[in-house]
């Protein structure tokens, strides 16, 4: 039951406390991302009559991008 002994190289510590380091950080961050709520947006109410094109602000934004 000899186990050969195992190197440990300086490139593997760092390795190790580079991981930790980012977990550590990404763990810190998470509680804050929960306590974002979006508000949901009230769209107005769809035409009985088909239809349905309303000049939103999406709408408004593309026709600005076309236009040279």
């Amino acid at each position: 039951m000899n186990q050969p002994p195992t190197k440990l190289s300086r490139r593997t510590v760092f390795a190790g406390a580079g991981t930790v380091g980012a977990i550590a950080a990404a763990a810190s961050l998470l509680p804050s991302v929960r306590d974002v709520a979006v508000a949901p947006v009230a769209r107005p109410k769809a035409p009985e009559k088909g239809g349905g094109y309303s000049l939103s602000d999406h709408v408004k934004q593309y026709y600005q991008t076309t236009r040279i």
